[in-house]
């Protein structure tokens, strides 16, 4: 199974109202802020929509072992 560790790398004073509150759907409250989501299409859309204040890892879970995917960053 494939999760998403999303931590949030910067501020939300300035940013829209929809980035503001998709970056508080998503579980983060503050900088540093760190969070595991699956890897769905739903989650996919909302990263997309605020990458630009957030750093997405991407891991394959198994019962035993992490193996990581790629980590990516805009």
């Amino acid at each position: 199974m494939v999760k998403l560790i999303i931590t949030q790398k910067r501020s939300v004073i300035g940013s829209k109202p929809n980035h503001r509150s998709t970056i508080r759907r998503l579980g983060l409250k503050r900088i540093n802020d760190q969070v595991t989501h699956d890897d769905t299409p739903v989650i996919r859309g909302m990263v997309k929509t605020v990458i630009h204040l957030i750093e997405v890892e991407e891991k394959w879970w198994t019962n035993e072992t992490i193996f990581e995917i790629y980590h990516f960053k805009k």
